[in-house]
């Protein structure tokens, strides 16, 4: 029998031919942890009697949600990590360096056919880059750490067969947000989701991280796609290392296998309190706003910035709306910086901050107040999610946003088309 993507990389690393049901030890590729899990990783690393990380070229900590520190309590944790991986002798990746799931990728050390696990459940971000990656909880990440093993159960994967191209003004997050409202929030719980389709190939390699990040959204373990040599240039913009593509077998056996034809697909925009709850955006167009956000892991890539500069440049904020941006990277912000995008956006009212996080995990930088509505290229809408559980978010593309901050109201972005 065939195998799929995840099958294929689970046996090569557990040196087994395996299939989905069955429970694997494999080794991993690289570890990750981020300030809101490290602490605790840390803790079970002591407590399990760990001496030394398995290979320190293969862990690092990144300080991204609360990032700069808020309060002395996050700052005794910051300090911890820094002082445990310089102990240990492994990659801490400090405030202002970025997302973890940006720097990941930009560090060159995940690729086709590697196995990842990171302390965040959006680590499924690198799927895009036809790897297996998939976020764990902070004791199992810091087993992993001493051991450089971690056991699974091998997912069954659904197959999402996307025909067509993506229309003007309709981008990858609003196919993956079309997507999770179709198969709801746990319809491919403890699955992989294997993306294909003219429309995937279709997607430059950033909107495929977008599409990646947002798997866990529908359940999922993971979000895979097949590499191509959109695949392979991004890549090479960060690594020399040569990397095996891992396509899956034609007669691969898939849970489901679901079509979409997204060739008509309009704006989409996910309403509060659930990222599930999907509409078109014509259907709450009009829907005041009193703060826009992008940013964060799903959407704060140089190309984010640049479709967001592209509807702001010349024009200015409605008088009404906090814009915040958060650059995904501190690369991307320099990017961002020498094309001119960063000047268009703080031009028209942006507030700019720290790469990072942002305002997506609700510590700091943008909470918004009681009653107020939100929308965001965030990949969560959860009641409370940003810091405070009396407002709404809403979530949109990145084109999206920009033209409803402009608006004071939630605006298609064809409009400014």
């Amino acid at each position: 029998m065939g195998q799929t993507i995840i099958e294929k990389i689970l046996s090569s690393h557990s040196g087994k031919s395996v299939q989905a049901g069955e429970i694997v030890v494999a080794q991993v590729d690289y570890i990750m942890g981020q300030d809101g899990t490290a602490p605790l990783a840390i803790q079970a690393f002591n407590e399990m009697g760990g001496k030394a990380v398995f290979d320190r070229e293969k862990v690092a900590f990144v300080i991204d949600h609360s990032a700069p520190s808020p309060n002395e309590g996050v700052s005794a944790l910051h300090k911890l990590m820094r002082e445990f991986a310089k102990e240990k002798g492994f990659r801490l990746y400090d405030v202002g360096e970025g997302v973890c799931h940006q720097l990941i990728p930009e560090s060159g050390r995940v690729g086709p056919g590697s196995l990842v696990i990171g302390a965040d459940s959006h680590t499924c971000t690198y799927g895009a880059l036809n790897a297996f990656s998939t976020g764990v909880g902070s004791t199992d990440l810091a087993g992993a750490i001493i051991s450089g093993r971690m056991w699974f159960k091998v997912p069954e994967t659904i197959k999402f067969v996307c025909h067509g191209v993506l229309p003007a003004g309709v981008y990858a997050k609003d196919l993956i947000l079309y997507l999770i409202g179709a198969v709801t929030a746990d319809g491919a719980t403890y699955m992989a989701a294997e993306y294909t389709g003219e429309a995937i190939r279709a997607l430059s390699q950033e909107s495929r991280f977008t599409v990646a990040n947002m798997a866990i959204e529908m359940g999922a373990k993971a979000g895979l796609m097949e590499a191509d040599e959109k695949t392979f240039a991004w890549l090479r913009r960060f690594t020399d290392h040569k990397f095996a593509p891992v396509p899956a077998d034609p007669d691969a056996a898939y849970a489901r296998v679901l079509e979409y034809d997204v060739s008509a697909l309009e704006p989409q925009v996910a309403l509060p309190h659930q990222v599930d709850n999907v509409a078109p955006l014509g259907k709450v167009a009009g829907t005041p706003v009193q703060e826009a956000v992008i940013g964060t892991c799903t959407n704060g890539r140089l190309e984010d910035l640049r479709i967001a500069a592209g509807i702001l440049r010349g024009r200015k904020v409605h008088p009404e709306v906090r814009l915040i941006v958060a650059p995904a990277s501190r690369r991307v912000f320099l990017e961002a910086i020498e094309e001119g995008a960063i000047r268009d956006l703080v031009e028209a009212g942006a507030a700019v901050v720290t790469p990072g996080c942002g305002p997506c995990v609700g510590t700091h930088n943008g909470v918004p107040s009681d009653g107020e509505n939100v929308i965001s290229t965030a990949n969560r809408n959860f009641k409370g999610r940003m810091g405070n559980s009396k407002a709404q978010i809403f979530l949109a593309s990145p084109a999206a946003v920009a033209a409803s901050a402009l608006t004071g109201r939630i605006t298609d972005p064809r409009e400014y088309f």
